[in-house]
């Protein structure tokens, strides 16, 4: 796994753990190119899900296509060494370039 690769999960993986009423749990792509977060818990005696963040790699950029967490991804990944350049944040609007061209 390359090093962005490698950083990015760590970075999401801190998003993943107990929650209130339940848990959240890191997924990833087979191929590690995409990361969510997503949430199981009891509200009013009912399981629910949730998915609270979605982030995938592209070339060496990061398109953060959802983020619903008080602390952003974006400065996560900024407080550990990635370029801001380097991340797209789709749920705001920023354009994403296709996939040829990135």
């Amino acid at each position: 796994m390359d090093s962005l690769t490698e950083k990015v999960r760590e970075v999401v993986a801190g998003y993943a753990g107990k929650a209130l009423n339940g848990k959240t749990y890191l997924t990833q792509s087979a191929d590690r190119t995409v990361f969510t977060v997503v949430g199981i818990a009891r509200v009013d005696g009912k399981r629910v899900s949730s998915v609270s963040l979605i982030a995938r790699i592209v070339g060496d950029v990061i398109v953060v296509e959802l983020d619903q967490n008080d602390k952003p991804l974006v400065d996560a990944l900024v407080q550990a060494s990635i370029l801001r350049e380097q991340i797209i944040l789709a749920y705001k609007g920023e354009p994403v370039p296709e996939p040829e061209t990135v």
